[in-house]
Parts: structure tokens; sequence; C-alpha cells
């Protein structure tokens, strides 16, 4: 028989990373570090800054779903969990209203595990609380390995629940309308094939990512105006820039006239074309719906040939 090794954990994470800043954030930075975390918790993520600015502090890791764009704040603690760092992973998630708020650990106590839980249960759909423990392991002589332990995360289905109880009717409507066009885009393979599938929620957009958190595209249905809006969502103004050099082609190859939003105001600009139609018609839907998938699939198509 083969013999086997003995698996045995590293207690003292510190004997890996002496210090949480200079060694344990850079190294959880690294592309093939964060895609581990990602792995353990079902997000792709991408590292926009360590030790990135709140004000007078500064979180550890602030990174960006790859897909969707949605902001993520990463606070590490190589100790036990306190409330200390309780209140700054709260802290930095409002300084960078962040969606997604990740706080690793080396022991999650039970009154911590106990307050995440509780956040999970009264936040809205849109924000989401992990506390996961990272362990070393290794065998014999062999280097160490990491793991990523997910203690707690966001229940979907009790929010899903809890959602559709509370729904107002305007909020019903929006959900709806999404259903049925996720429901018909994804009989499309080429649209599948292009786009992740995305769980409706009751809200005016949805997104769609493209690739990159620096662009994505979103769908919005503008109720009160009558129309549904799709464009494509740029936090940079540089990459605006360069986009709008490239105006005629862009639009000559997709076909489409789009409407060119500096919005000078604002950190991001925005390129969006619209289509007047009648939400309260289901028989029209089926159009809509259409529409919408051909828009997107154009825009997916060109846009991303002139941002890369």
């Amino acid at each position: 028989m083969q013999k086997l090794g003995k698996l045995e954990e590293i207690q003292d994470l510190r004997q890996i990373w002496p210090h949480e800043a200079h060694d344990f954030t850079p190294w959880l930075a690294q592309e093939e570090n964060i895609a581990l975390l990602g792995e353990a918790i079902g997000l792709e993520m991408t590292v926009e800054e360590t030790e990135s600015s709140v004000g007078g502090f500064s979180v550890d890791i602030y990174a960006s779903e790859t897909e969707t764009g949605r902001r993520i704040v990463i606070e590490n603690q190589l100790e036990d969990t306190n409330h200390d760092h309780l209140g700054k992973l709260i802290t930095y998630a409002s300084g960078k209203s962040a969606e997604v708020l990740i706080w690793i650990v080396r022991r999650a106590r039970e009154e911590h595990r106990a307050a995440i839980e509780w956040l999970n249960r009264h936040t809205d759909e849109r924000v989401g609380f992990f506390l996961c423990e990272v362990k070393i392991y290794r065998i014999g002589d062999s280097d160490p390995a990491v793991k990523f332990e997910v203690i707690e995360e966001p229940n979907d289905w009790a929010k899903e629940i809890r959602q559709t109880d509370s729904m107002t009717e305007t909020k019903q409507r929006l959900y709806e309308y999404w259903v049925a066009f996720m429901e018909e885009a994804y009989k499309d393979r080429l649209f599948c094939s292009m786009f992740r599938r995305n769980k409706p929620v009751p809200r005016h957009v949805m997104d769609f990512g493209i690739g990159s958190p620096r662009y994505h595209l979103i769908v919005h249905q503008r109720r009160k105006h009558h129309d549904l809006e799709v464009g494509l969502y740029v936090r940079e103004k540089e990459l605006f820039y360069s986009l709008l050099d490239h105006r005629d082609e862009i639009e000559r190859e997709s076909k489409l006239t789009f409407d060119w939003q500096e919005l000078p105001d604002q950190k991001a600009s925005k390129i969006v074309i619209r289509k007047n139609v009648d939400f309260e018609m289901r028989s029209q839907w089926g159009a809509q719906f259409a529409w919408l998938s051909d828009v997107l699939m154009r825009m997916k198509n060109i846009f991303p040939k002139y941002l890369d």
C-alpha cells in the first residue's frame, strides 16, 4: 500500500505572514491568490487597490466583481475576530459604497459570526457579508497550502422570500419584467454564450458585465419616460474620450445611434440608446425583449474592440 502523509494545520498564521499589511495583504492581492478566495465564496474578483484610502483610514483591499463591477471591500485580520475590525469593515463599506464585504480572519468568534448572520438577514438584496477563516495546512515537510473556509455568507434564499413578501406593486412590476426577459433572452444560444445569467431583482436597472470592472452594460426600465434604455457605463473619463474619438466607426459598425453623455460633474460617463415602449402591454414584451437582446449583443461585439 502507498504510504499516506498526515495533514497538519499550522495554527500560527504569522509563521507564514508575519505582518498583515506588509505580508498577507500583498500576498492576497496577487491574481492567483485572490482567485483562491473567489473560488471559496463564488465570486470572480479584480483587485483595484491595496491600502485604499477611506477618509483618514485605509481598506486592506478594494476590489470589484469582474463581470458586474460591484464594489468589494476586504478586511484582513490574522487574529480572532474583534469589534474593532467589524466596525472598520462597515466604515470602509460605507466609504467605498461597497456591495460585497469580506472579513478574513484566523478564527471567527461566535458573537461575530452571529453579527454577520444578522447583517445578512437585515440588509437588502444588493449587499452581502462574508466571514471567512484562513487556514494553513502541510503534509510532513511539504510546502504549506492555503484554504479559505466560509463561516457566514449571504442567505439569498431567505432574502428572496422576504423580498417577495414585502414587495410593493411597483417593485413587483419591475421584477416580473426582468424575470420574463431573462427567460426569453436565454432561449438564444448566442446570447447565453455572451452574457452570464443575471438574477432578477426588483430594481429599475439590470447590469451586464463585459469583462472589466471599468465598464459594463446596463438596461434601464425608465417607466416614467415610457422607454427602455441600454447603455455602456464607463467609470473613467479617459475611456469615454477614447471611445468618443471613434464615435463614427462605432455607430457605423453597430448600426446604432447613441446618445453620448459625458456627465462632466461625475466620474463616470454613459453611452446610451433608447426605445419608446408600453410596459403595461404584455403582448408587446416579446418585441421589447428581442430589441434588448439585439442591442446588448451588438454593443458587446463592438465596444470591447475599442476599449481593449
